[in-house]
């Protein structure tokens, strides 16, 4: 007899087809498995395509709002994806997404990622309760801490949860080019499983020291920015794809874009955000496949120049 959940997981499985198959070139790219990266520090497997939700998850939680982000969540989980990153500071978005996975039934099949950015151990303690509340889950995969907010407070707090239990990672976050060499200063101090920071075709400064720096000790990478808030989208508006798409099995820019990112071998997996099912179909099609090489790199680079 079938379960519920069951049929949750199925209907997601057609909602995710459906989403993705005027995507498709051939009926063999469906099946190809999702490209998936090693954390170091456990060895353990992430899908190397995830979701960001910063804005596009702050939505009010009522049956309007959360329809489209239901289909957004179905398509991850149904392509093979897991990793959802989130943050407190995002607004609604924790809640909404620990009620999006409640009503899919999905919990144990993602892996979630949050952040604590408050000042002081107390307050920090709160934020992080707050978030698995929020979250509707006893045990956050990932924890970070947003954009270097006491650091080194944050991480003991962060250690102690990981100790018993009720964290698996714990991690730092950033976004801004300026802000990389703080990173790589509290990498070289801390030990974390994680960083995140952005990186793209369009912002290549991490590839100096940063991504070299997480390859040579063990530490896994989230990347954020893979299309600079749509600034590199508005770079190639209303121009056709290159020849170079073709070489590589991509149908859109996105999937250029985030080809690009995950042919660094530091890179462990790339976060977008959307709210729109078609999009995290589309993207998740970029880990499929051709990734490009040297000199492929190179000509992306020079593209959105």
């Amino acid at each position: 007899m079938h379960t519920r959940r069951q049929f949750l997981q199925r209907s997601a499985l057609l909602a995710a087809v459906a989403a993705m198959a005027p995507l498709l070139s051939t009926p063999s790219r469906a099946a190809e498995p999702l490209l998936a990266r090693r954390i170091p520090v456990s060895g353990e497997e992430l899908p190397a395509i995830g979701l960001g939700t910063s804005r596009t998850f702050d939505v009010a939680l009522d049956d309007e709002s959360l329809a489209p982000l239901l289909e957004v969540l179905r398509t991850l989980v149904a392509g093979g994806a897991s990793l959802v990153d989130t943050a407190p500071s995002y607004g609604r978005a924790e809640r909404v997404t620990g009620e999006l996975a409640r009503r899919l039934g999905v919990r144990d099949r993602l892996f979630l990622a949050s952040k604590v950015s408050s000042s002081g151990r107390e307050a920090g303690r709160r934020q992080i309760e707050a978030s698995f509340r929020a979250l509707q889950t006893e045990r956050i995969d990932l924890m970070q801490v947003h954009n270097l907010q006491d650091t080194a407070t944050q991480l003991a707090l962060l250690r102690e949860l990981k100790a018993q239990g009720r964290l698996r990672y714990i991690g730092v976050t950033h976004y801004r080019d300026s802000a990389h060499d703080d990173l790589l200063a509290v990498l070289r101090k801390e030990k974390v499983d994680f960083v995140q920071f952005n990186y793209s075709v369009g912002e290549r400064n991490a590839e100096k020291r940063l991504l070299p720096f997480c390859a040579d000790h063990g530490i896994a990478t989230l990347i954020n920015r893979p299309y600079m808030r749509g600034a590199l989208f508005s770079r190639v508006k209303g121009q056709p794809l290159p020849p170079l798409a073709q070489e590589l099995g991509a149908s859109s820019w996105a999937q250029l874009l985030l080809k690009y990112i995950l042919a660094e071998p530091a890179v462990t997996a790339v976060i977008p955000a959307t709210d729109k099912p078609r999009y995290m179909a589309d993207n998740l099609l970029a880990g499929q496949g051709r990734l490009p090489d040297a000199q492929q790199r190179a000509q992306l680079v020079e593209l959105f120049a």
